[in-house]
């Protein structure tokens, strides 16, 4: 497995892949978010040629992750797919069939716009606004987090990300983990996204992903 990282949360141990998932050891799940299935399929009805193998290669490093880190579930914080449905959704129908014993729980985002019976012959179950295991809340959009909440909240949407800064005035962006008092950020899993840069305050922590490897930047 390449280069994960360890992480120490409320007593949980997590651990974080450059492949932009994060792996929940005392649960036995992989949390990911904002995957897009089916916006390279999205784009091309629209006329704009985006090839499919940008689709299958998310699908490619999901699988990986699975295999690597062996699941009992996937908790998807949002944005699983990423809006009506299309051909990639038949492909992606037909690569959950043979993933069944493992458990998808979605909680929506604001793509998520499939009806139920389509999350239904997916077998997937779907939480409309949190779903809440032991300590930790997983919700999709940071907005909906509150201070006063006892809870540690894992959310995505905004596909964050970090700008590094070099000599000669010289600067990157990568995605990144960004982990915070009260909430944690989830990078995007699709690389066919934008980056929302953030800028972490004291004693928060930020992992940048840069090629395969995670560089902690704070």
């Amino acid at each position: 497995m390449k280069a994960v990282v360890y992480y120490k949360l409320r007593e949980n141990n997590f651990w974080l892949s450059p492949q932009r998932c994060l792996y929940w050891e005392e649960e036995k799940a992989l949390i990911v978010s904002d995957l897009h299935f089916g916006k390279t399929g999205h784009f091309r009805k629209s006329g704009i040629a985006i090839p499919q193998n940008v689709f299958k290669e998310d699908i490619q490093r999901l699988i990986d992750q699975i295999s690597s880190f062996k699941p009992e579930q996937l908790i998807i914080v949002g944005d699983l797919f990423h809006s009506e449905a299309n051909k990639e959704m038949d492909l992606f129908i037909k690569w959950r069939n043979d993933l069944s014993s493992i458990q998808f729980h979605l909680v929506k985002g604001n793509h998520d716009i499939l009806n139920d019976e389509w999350y239904q012959q997916a077998n997937i179950k779907v939480c409309q606004n949190e779903m809440i295991v032991n300590d930790f809340r997983f919700v999709h959009d940071v907005t909906t987090v509150t201070e006063s909440s006892p809870l540690y909240s894992f959310t995505g949407h905004i596909h964050p990300g970090i700008q590094v800064s070099g000599i000669a005035k010289q600067s990157l962006r990568f995605p990144c983990f960004y982990f915070g008092k009260e909430y944690a950020v989830l990078p995007a899993f699709s690389r066919f996204t934008g980056l929302h840069l953030i800028e972490p305050k004291k004693k928060e922590h930020v992992f940048a992903i840069v090629d395969h490897s995670i560089i902690q930047t704070q």
